[in-house]
């Protein structure tokens, strides 16, 4: 017994597999499923049966149940005249085709009840004079000449209302450059 400790066995080393010998055929790593397949009884690609709906993965006890909300603050920093432009032209084509066809609707009903005949007899005894048959309120306000009309106030207002965003927008990007522009808050639901 001398002085000397005893030395630990040393491990033989795993020789490197020769190109001989054929390598096991490894799978590619799969993770669990968060959800059952359709068909649990069905085995999936490698041989194994799914998960069925007991190995379905539920929430912690202490977990949020409430989804949270996220905010953004951001700005509108400019306008782009162009597209101001064509959306304020559309929307005041389609306010116009509305108007033409409420004020049709609303004559029809007001001819239906009788409305012009009876005021157009009162205006006409209101204005005959001796001899004279007075002003024919019932010609004046027919439906073709109403219609004309409205039209015309229609298309006045697409021209109007085209103009005035369209300079509104410049008149915003003028305003947003020197005051930065309008801030908006935006939430998303997670």
């Amino acid at each position: 017994m001398s002085g000397a400790q005893p030395q630990p066995k040393a491990q033989p080393q795993a020789k490197p597999p020769s190109p001989a010998q054929p390598q096991p055929e490894q799978q590619p790593h799969r993770p669990p499923q968060a959800y059952p397949s359709p068909d649990p009884g069905q085995a999936g690609r490698s041989g194994r049966p799914e998960p069925g709906p007991e190995a379905v993965r539920k929430p912690r006890t202490g977990a949020r149940t409430v989804p949270r909300t996220r905010k953004a603050r951001l700005r509108v920093a400019k306008a782009d005249p162009w597209s101001v432009m064509k959306v304020s032209f559309l929307l005041a084509v389609a306010l116009g085709v509305c108007t033409v066809v409420a004020v049709a609707v609303l004559w029809m009903v007001m001819d239906a009840m009788g409305v012009f005949s009876t005021l157009g007899g009162t205006v006409s005894e209101a204005t005959s004079a001796e001899g004279n048959g007075g002003f024919d309120l019932e010609t004046f306000l027919s439906l073709p000449r109403v219609l004309l009309f409205t039209s015309l106030i229609a298309v006045i207002n697409v021209v109007l209302a085209t103009a005035l965003a369209t300079l509104g927008a410049f008149i915003y990007n003028l305003s947003a450059g020197f005051v930065g522009g309008v801030e908006l808050t935006l939430a998303e639901d997670e």
